[in-house]
C-alpha cells in the first residue's frame, strides 16, 4: 500500500511539473503546502503518533479494551478541538508564516500573495490529517496498516483529478491556474479522514468527540492523555529541529534563482519514494511491535525486531542510494522531463537528488532507530540529537551553498541524516538495549560485493544514452529506464546469492 502511494506521489508529481514546470508559481504552491505540512508534523505523523502509539499499545496490554477506547476517546478529543484552533490562527496569520517560511518570494510581489491565498485554502488540511493520524494510529495498534498506508492515494488522486479539471478552467476567466492544487489538497484531507472513519467503524474503534466543557475538562485531567501530552513535549521540539533545518533552508533556496524550491521539492519526491516505501513502512510496523514486545518486558524479541529491521534497511537501501548518485539524471527524465519542463530544469533536480543519494541511508535508518527510542517511551534522546545535527546542517549550508547552490541543501541534510542514524544506533547498543545479532560483517561483506556490481552496471549504461534529448521516443526511455533498473537488481540480488545470501531468512516471522 505503501508502494501504491509512492507511485501516485509520482505521479501527481509528474503532474505538476509537466502543467505548470518549475516557477515562482510552484514555488508560491510549494512554499504553502510545506506550511501546514510542518505543523502536521506536529499535531499527526510526527510528534502526536510517536507519543500516541506507545501509550495506546501499553494501554491495550495492560488496561484492557474498555479503558484503551476511552483513552482513544479522550485523546481524539484533544486533538480535535487544539488543531481546530491552529487552523483559525494560521488563517489570520497566513503573511507572516509564509514570510517566515520564503522571505524571498517577496522579490516577486505576485508570487507572495498567491502563496498567502493558498496557505490560507489549506491550512485546514492540518485538522484532517491529525484526526487521521490518530485513527492510523489506532488501527496499527491492532495490526490493520493497509488502511493508514493506502490514504495517502486520495490526497494524490485528489489533487490530479481536481487540478486537471480546474486549472484550465481558471486559466479561461483569468484566475491563477495555480489555486486548483490548494483546493485538490484540501479535498484529498477530507477523503483521507473519510476513509479512516469507514475502518474504525468497522472495527468499533471510531472515537467518540467530547464537545461540552466538562468532558473536555475531564479528557485533558486523564492519566493516559497526559502522559501523551508529556511525551509529545520533547517529541514537538525534536519535529521541531527538523523542521527549523526545512524552514531554513527554504529560505535559502527562496533567495536563489527562481526554480529552486521546486527544483529541491522535485528531488525530494523521488528521495521519499525509497525512503517511505523502506522507513516509513517499516517504521509503522515497527513502533506498535517495538512497544508491545517493551510492555512485555521481552528484550531478546525487542532486540531482533531492531535487528531484522536494520538489516533491511542496509539490504534495500543501499542499492536504492547507488541509484541516486549514478543513475540520477535517467531518473529525472523519465519521472518529469515533460511538458514545460526544460532540460536545464532536470540538470538542477538531477543534481539536489544526488545530494540526497549520498545521506538516504541515513535517512531511512533513522525512521526504524528512532521508533526504538519512541517504543521505550524515550523521546528525548532523539530531540537532543537532533539539536545537534540542525547545527552541523547549517553549518554545512553555510560553506557548501556558495558553491553547490541549491543542491547543497539536500547534501547538507543527507549527511546530518547519516550522522543522526549512526549517534543513534551508538545509544542502542550502548545501553545494552540492541544487540547485534551474528553474522553482521559477513551480511555487510554480501552487501557491498553486490552494490559494487550494480553501481558498474548503472554507471555503464546511463554513458550509453542522452537521456534529456529523448523528448519525441519517451516510451522507448521510459523502457530503457526499466529494463536497466530490473537488470540491476537482477544482478545485486544474483550477486549476493553467489556469495551465499539466503533471501528467504527475512521472510521468516
Amino acid at each position: 500500500m505503501t508502494l501504491l502511494s509512492r507511485v501516485t506521489g509520482l505521479v501527481r508529481e509528474l503532474f505538476i511539473a509537466t502543467m505548470f514546470g518549475a516557477s515562482a508559481m510552484t514555488d508560491a504552491f510549494n512554499v504553502a503546502f510545506r506550511i501546514p505540512n510542518l505543523f502536521r508534523r506536529f499535531f499527526a505523523d510526527g510528534a502526536f503518533s510517536q507519543a500516541f502509539v506507545p501509550v495506546l499499545a501499553a494501554s491495550k496490554i495492560q488496561d484492557g479494551d474498555k479503558e484503551t477506547c476511552e483513552l482513544i476517546n479522550q485523546t481524539a478529543s484533544i486533538l480535535a478541538w487544539a488543531v481546530m484552533v491552529l487552523s483559525l490562527i494560521g488563517i489570520a496569520l497566513a503573511p507572516f508564516l509564509v514570510w517566515v517560511m520564503a522571505s524571498g518570494l517577496n522579490q516577486n510581489p505576485r508570487s507572495f500573495d498567491v502563496a498567502v491565498v493558498l496557505t490560507r485554502w489549506m491550512f485546514p488540511y492540518i485538522s484532517f490529517m491529525s484526526l487521521v493520524a490518530l485513527g492510523a494510529g489506532v488501527l496499527n495498534t491492532w495490526r490493520h496498516f493497509a488502511v493508514p498506508a493506502v490514504t495517502p492515494v486520495l490526497l494524490n488522486v485528489s489533487i490530479i483529478l481536481v487540478a486537471a479539471l480546474l486549472a484550465p478552467e481558471f486559466e479561461k476567466v483569468s484566475f491563477e491556474p495555480i489555486y486548483a492544487l490548494g483546493i485538490g489538497v484540501l479535498i484529498g484531507g477530507i477523503s483521507q479522514l473519510g476513509l479512516q472513519i469507514i475502518a474504525l467503524k468497522k472495527l468499533g474503534l471510531m472515537p467518540r468527540i467530547y464537545w461540552k466543557w466538562k468532558d473536555l475538562n475531564d479528557s485533558w485531567k486523564s492519566s493516559g492523555t497526559q502522559k501523551i501530552i508529556l511525551l509529545m513535549g520533547p517529541a514537538i521540539l525534536g519535529v521541531s529541529v527538523a523542521h527549523i533545518s526545512m524552514i531554513i533552508n527554504t529560505q535559502i533556496a527562496s533567495h536563489l534563482p527562481s526554480g529552486s524550491v521546486s527544483w529541491v521539492t522535485y528531488a525530494d519526491r523521488l528521495m521519499e519514494f525509497p525512503s517511505a516505501l523502506l522507513g516509513v513502512a517499516l517504521g509503522v510496523v515497527l513502533i506498535p511491535q517495538l512497544s508491545k514486545a517493551r510492555a512485555n518486558g521481552d528484550t531478546k524479541e525487542y532486540s531482533n525486531m531492531l535487528d531484522w529491521g536494520l538489516r533491511i534497511v542496509v539490504l534495500l537501501a543501499s542499492p536504492c542510494a547507488i541509484a541516486l548518485l549514478v543513475f540520477a539524471k535517467p531518473l529525472v527524465s523519465v519521472i518529469f522531463h515533460y511538458g514545460v519542463m526544460s532540460t536545464f530544469d532536470i540538470d538542477q533536480i538531477t543534481f539536489a537528488l544526488m545530494g540526497w543519494g549520498v545521506g538516504l541511508i541515513g535517512i531511512i535508518a533513522v525512521k526504524v532507530l528512532a521508533p526504538a527510542y519512541y517504543a521505550a517511551q524515550d523521546t528525548k534522546t532523539p530531540v537532543k540529537i537532533a539539536v545537534v545535527v540542525l547545527v552541523l546542517t547549517q553549518v554545512l549550508n553555510f560553506f557548501w551553498v556558495p558553491i553547490f547552490a541549491h543542491a547543497a541543501l539536500t547534501l547538507s541534510i543527507g549527511i546530518g541524516a547519516l550522522v543522526n542514524a549512526a549517534w543513534l544506533l551508538m545509544g542502542l547498543i550502548k545501553s545494552g538495549t540492541y544487540k547485534p545479532a551474528d553474522g553482521w560483517i559477513h551480511f555487510l561483506c554480501q552487501v557491498i560485493l553486490g552494490n559494487l556490481c550494480l553501481a558498474g552496471v548503472l554507471f555503464w549504461i546511463n554513458g550509453l544514452v542522452d537521456w534529456t534529448e529523448m523528448t519525441n521516443q519517451k516510451t522507448v526511455r521510459v523502457g530503457y529506464v526499466f529494463m536497466t533498473l530490473a537488470v540491476s537488481a537482477f544482478i545485486y540480488f544474483l550477486v549476493l546469492s553467489l556469495s551465499g545470501f539466503k533471501l528467504r531468512v527475512f521472510m521468516r516471522r
